[in-house]
């Protein structure tokens, strides 16, 4: 009788442990747990420790409470101008209430991926290949908002709905990208032509700045030389009057010239003044011990037939000469780089529209102006020259 006795009071002790383990119930974090009492939905347990009627209560389902991502196969959807793509869709839902997803639908996955098939044909076919591939906000916006819809009474909610890839046929795609390289090609061509169009224009524009501060130079030069020449012959006549000159010193000069006509050796002719012979008169009259007659002089001797204010210098200053050069020059390279800063800039249609076949007319700016030069020195005076000497 013992042993029966132990045997029941092991029974009693095992249904007890048993009934204590079917009765505690523990939730992880995230997920819920559906309770059936008797086959009827009894309620629905949070996450925590939870006891139960042993042998009466029991667990139908363990439904998983975060966002879930679904990804479905590639789906062949025919477009309304008969063009077969294939798109992969995402699905981001997530699950609200329980016992809906639990006693509302049998396989919700199943249910959305049908679904998402046919919502997703049933758009694409109300558009063509172009509207579909440049249009995924729009098909998203409009499959999230029908599943969204038909998913609500199951407990469930679509976040958001992606189109993971919208691949067109090989054959469409070949033309996709032939027409993509020529319409490429067609904006390198017009950028090409516009840069080159637009350094032309600066290069001629900086050809013309150019010719113009040269024809400046050149002509500031030849004032100069035309000046300090009429300056020195101004200089070189006052100081023969001045010195008094006599026929002796010209015919003596006339000598010492004549070496110098002779100097080339491809001179085979000489050219003699005409008052020559009569200079060389004058000079062997002189070494003879003759007296030669004076010119006739109508000014006193050793006067000059320049007043003062004929000698006075008419040149321009050389060190204003060189700061007027140096600021055309300033000028000229600031030019020069405001153009080369300029080139940089975007083209621009409006600026150019009168330089296109067709295009409304631009009126012609005026030109630039140019700068200041130094200051030109007014013509010399007419001088008296002295009589020449009479011929012997």
């Amino acid at each position: 009788m013992e042993w029966v006795l132990f045997s029941f009071l092991g029974l009693v002790v095992l249904f007890v442990f048993v009934a204590l383990v079917r009765a505690v119930r523990q939730v992880s974090q995230g997920t819920t747990q559906i309770i059936e009492r008797l086959g009827r939905y009894r309620r629905t347990l949070e996450p925590g420790l939870h006891l139960l009627v042993p042998f009466i209560d029991r667990v139908r389902a363990t439904v998983d409470m975060r966002e879930q991502v679904v990804p479905f196969p590639p789906q062949s959807v025919i477009t309304s101008d008969n063009l077969v793509v294939s798109i992969d869709t995402v699905i981001y839902f997530q699950v609200t209430q329980p016992a809906a997803a639990v006693y509302e639908i049998a396989n919700y996955i199943q249910a959305i991926e049908q679904l998402t098939v046919t919502t997703l044909r049933n758009i694409i076919g109300t558009m063509d290949l172009e509207q579909t591939l440049t249009s995924r906000d729009q098909i998203n916006g409009r499959l999230s908002g029908v599943l969204d819809e038909a998913t609500g009474r199951w407990g469930i909610k679509v976040n958001r709905v992606e189109l993971k890839a919208i691949d067109p046929p090989p054959s469409v795609q070949g033309s996709m990208e032939q027409q993509m390289r020529a319409e490429r090609d067609r904006r390198a061509a017009i950028l090409t032509a516009e840069g080159t169009k637009q350094s032309q224009i600066l290069t001629a524009e900086g050809e013309k700045q150019a010719a113009i501060l040269r024809a400046e130079g050149t002509a500031q030069a030849a004032i100069l030389t035309a000046e300090g020449e009429a300056k020195a012959i101004l200089q070189v006549f006052d100081a023969v009057h001045r010195g008094d000159a006599d026929p002796k010193l010209l015919a003596y000069q006339y000598l010492q010239m004549m070496p110098k006509i002779a100097s080339s050796p491809s001179n085979k002719m000489w050219f003699l003044p005409a008052e020559l012979s009569g200079a060389l008169g004058v000079l062997a009259k002189a070494f003879g011990g003759e007296t030669v007659p004076d010119a006739v002089e109508t000014r006193p001797s050793g006067s000059s037939p320049l007043s003062p204010a004929e000698l006075e210098s008419t040149l321009t200053d050389p060190r204003e000469a060189v700061a007027e050069a140096r600021r055309e020059s300033a000028a000229a390279t600031a030019d020069a780089t405001t153009a080369g800063v300029q080139s940089g800039v975007p083209f621009d249609p409006a600026v150019e529209a009168g330089q296109r076949p067709g295009g409304p007319a631009v009126a012609p700016q005026a030109p630039p102006a140019i700068p200041p030069t130094a200051p030109v020195a007014p013509p010399l005076p007419p001088t008296q020259y002295p009589p020449a000497p009479p011929q012997q």
